[in-house]
């Protein structure tokens, strides 16, 4: 799984603008104090065939951190090639893999990059983006649809996966974030798996609160995650998000194995 120096595959980079505006809004919103250090550095990888989403990065980081470097990486020579007259203050692009190209990161960005890996392929390169954490850092790695309006997350440290994040699309029933998990769960949707047992207790919990799509989707959804929280579920952020339609909760609760 290699590409020269830069460890990886390439795969078909297609994007798009705002794309990943749910999961920069909510990195803003939850680890504000990781954003705001000191000489911070951000990768971005696997920006694809237009760094469009590395720019927006860069943008929404650069309002609390005008300090901030944001790295983005590409395994493609050709892509990053392009990249280079988008290049800026504080913005740059290079050649790296999940190596990240042997930098240093206090946050790594790496969205819709596993996606296209075979499971077996994810715990290595998590484990190689995790070695190159400055102390404190965190990966962020996770998959969404092609507007941006549904997705889920996983955060990580050295230590290993600590949080899974999902944001659903209000219109839709919770369990349809299903189609975006990330790959080390989308195989997981099961009877007899955790992650399947979340999807489906939040359907329900969604469907027993009805009756407060009176006041708006985002209460039902916010009262559903609270049921679930209240039944034992371990939610780590509050109701402000999930009037989002975003939650997180503990990695614990979602492992890969069957309860």
């Amino acid at each position: 799984m290699s590409n020269g120096t830069a460890v990886g595959t390439i795969t078909r980079g297609t994007t798009a603008a705002r794309r990943l505006r749910r999961v920069d809004r909510w990195l803003l919103a939850a680890h504000p104090g990781l954003l705001r250090r000191h000489e911070l550095v951000v990768v971005d990888l696997g920006f694809g065939d237009r760094p469009i989403t590395t720019l927006e990065l860069a943008h929404e980081l650069r309002q609390v951190n005008p300090s901030v470097r944001v790295v983005g990486l590409d395994i493609s020579a050709e892509r990053v090639a392009a990249a280079h007259r988008f290049a800026r203050p504080g913005v740059e692009f290079a050649v790296g893999g999940f190596e990240l190209g042997g930098r240093t990161a206090h946050v790594v960005r790496a969205l819709n990059v596993l996606r296209q890996y075979d499971e077996s392929d994810v715990a290595e390169a998590w484990r190689r983006m995790t070695a190159q954490l400055a102390p404190g850092g965190m990966l962020v790695e996770g998959t969404c649809d092609e507007s941006g309006r549904m997705g889920s997350w996983i955060t990580a440290d050295i230590e290993g996966p600590q949080t899974l994040t999902v944001a659903v699309d209000l219109a839709r029933q919770p369990s349809a974030v299903a189609g975006r998990l990330p790959k080390s769960l989308i195989h997981h949707n099961i009877s007899g798996h955790p992650v399947g047992r979340l999807l489906g207790e939040l359907d329900h919990a969604w469907k027993t609160r009805a009756a407060l799509r009176a006041f708006g989707r985002r209460q039902q959804f916010a009262a559903a995650v609270a049921d679930l929280r209240g039944a034992g579920w371990p939610f780590v952020d509050g109701s402000a998000r999930w009037r989002r339609g975003e939650a997180t909760l503990a990695w614990r609760a979602v492992r890969s194995a069957p309860r």
